[in-house]
């Protein structure tokens, strides 16, 4: 069934795209990411999404407006409509993510394979 995942936590750790997006309704999208060791999503502001992010596996930092905080294993983040923000894996294995963006942010059944993909594809836009 379109939208039901069995496991959506093993889908994310094994996801090795920079973004992947998993699915999106109406009102809602779910991707996976994964940040290599030492790479960020890099600042950002979405001025009219929200967007819960929650770390699957790895070591991460978060920056929102100008505040930095550890991002561990199991902690989500939720990031409101015009907050500057970045992520960013400074453990020693890639940081697993699962995203959810209200309303969905990108095309359904988009996937970046690395992070210069996915600036390359917005820079399109």
């Amino acid at each position: 069934m379109k939208g039901y995942f069995h496991d959506l936590r093993r889908e994310a750790l094994a996801n090795n795209y920079f973004r992947r997006v998993a699915e999106t309704g109406g009102k809602m999208q779910v991707v996976l990411m994964s940040l290599a060791v030492g790479e960020e999503i890099g600042m950002e502001v979405h001025p009219d999404n929200e967007q819960m992010l929650l770390n699957v596996a790895g070591q991460g930092k978060t920056i929102l407006n100008g505040e930095a905080e550890n991002f561990n294993e199991g902690d989500m983040v939720l990031v409101r409509a015009g907050v500057e923000h970045n992520f960013i894996n400074v453990g020693q294995e890639p940081l697993k993510i699962i995203t959810l963006y209200s309303p969905p942010h990108h095309a359904d059944g988009t996937i970046h394979k690395t992070k210069a993909e996915a600036e390359a594809a917005e820079a399109s836009e």
